[in-house]
């Protein structure tokens, strides 16, 4: 193992935590590192994504996923790995997840899945361009790595044929994401064993504050060898989305209002283990700056909780926070700011985030800060969160 960081302890309210920066501005060669994505192989043993940019922050060009790994609970990290070059071209949206009920694989499956594109979103959008779909897989810990996987036409909808003959879906699908962050797997209940990984499209041309887009996931019930869609959510500008597991096979996806009006996270309950959806509405409790977010169920002496991060601000990506929620989903309470900006700065302190359980006793973040010049780990006490 590398140490590649100064370990840090900082105080967050009245609690201890863990610092430490994985992935810094210009390390490697790439200008940029963003969109974090995190999961555990095993007790302390931590995978955490990023996308590498090659040539400034934006999200469109040379654009590259990289990843390194930590065996100690994120106290130290490995050297940087590259694992998708889509060579000029875009790769991102890293969305993680492991499968653990694989019968061939009992020591679980790792999942990467991906998105490419060769042209900006708001080109994408306007039919100049595609997005695509794809996943790579390793069943030795992230030691070798499968070739990857193209599942556009099960998961996507577009309509292109001048790319690729197939893509003439009439629903018109232009701009597609993966989550920002993990996806996940339903342990429990009737869907036990689903692999989920949220995400989102626009469909046809542009409409004005984005309301072309609609949130959906897309899921394998057979181990990764075929993918369906799920209904949309069907609130216009419904963006960026993570999910998590509820009760008895349940799924909840937490969304982002891209229209930014209102700016709170929309909220959308599944019975039928995310292939529809039930209730969707937007959430008065959990403000939000137009930016993307993280969910995560976690077992706590029998008691199923859910944890949700994001900048907790109306005005600014900054004050990234943790809220609970004992009661799947249904009501939230804020429970401690992680991270906040010193007061004389400008700009966007702290974006992006993606939450992992580390071991029985603590739970991780990783997220962006400081105007996107590095990507932050921190392990917190889970006492800390539910008490």
């Amino acid at each position: 193992m590398k140490r590649v960081i100064i370990i840090s302890i900082l105080l967050i309210g009245n609690v201890f935590a863990q610092e430490n920066i994985v992935f810094q501005s210009g390390e490697g060669g790439y200008d940029f590192f963003r969109i974090p994505a995190i999961v555990q192989l095993k007790p302390n043993h931590l995978i955490a994504f990023a996308e590498g940019r090659v040539n400034g922050s934006g999200d469109f060009g040379n654009v590259d996923i990289v990843y390194k790994e930590s065996q100690n609970g994120g106290e130290t990290w490995t050297v940087l790995k590259t694992l998708i070059d889509n060579k000029t071209l875009q790769a991102g949206n890293p969305a993680p997840v492991i499968d653990l009920m694989d019968p061939m694989f009992p020591n679980g499956v790792l999942y990467l899945f991906y998105n490419t594109g060769n042209n900006h979103e708001n080109e994408v959008r306007k039919g100049n361009g595609v997005r695509e779909v794809w996943y790579v897989k390793s069943t030795d810990g992230a030691k070798n790595w499968s070739t990857p996987v193209n599942i556009t036409l099960q998961v996507h909808r577009p309509k292109n044929p001048a790319y690729n003959a197939s893509y003439v879906f009439k629903e018109d699908w232009r701009s597609y994401a993966n989550t920002p962050g993990h996806a996940l797997q339903i342990s429990s209940g009737k869907f036990a064993g689903r692999l989920i990984v949220p995400a989102n499209h626009s469909s046809g041309n542009p409409i004005s504050k984005f309301l072309d887009y609609r949130a959906h996931l897309f899921f394998s019930d057979d181990h990764g060898k075929t993918f369906h869609l799920s209904d949309d959510v069907d609130i216009p500008g419904s963006n960026e989305s993570t999910a998590a597991e509820l009760s008895k096979g349940g799924v909840l996806m937490n969304i982002r209002n891209q229209s930014g009006n209102p700016r709170n996270r929309i909220l959308s309950f599944s019975s039928s283990g995310g292939q529809h959806w039930d209730t969707s509405y937007s959430s008065e409790k959990l403000i939000d700056p137009v930016c993307q977010g993280s969910l995560l169920n976690i077992q706590n002496k029998k008691k199923s909780y859910l944890l949700f991060s994001n900048a907790h601000s109306m005005q600014s990506r900054d004050s990234l926070s943790i809220h609970l929620s004992s009661n799947d989903g249904h009501s939230w309470e804020l429970k401690t700011i992680i991270d906040k900006s010193p007061i004389s700065f400008k700009g966007d302190w702290t974006a992006y985030s993606d939450l992992v359980e580390v071991n029985t006793k603590s739970i991780g973040i990783i997220y962006e800060r400081n105007n996107y010049k590095e990507i932050v780990f921190k392990k917190i006490d889970k006492k800390i969160i539910i008490n």
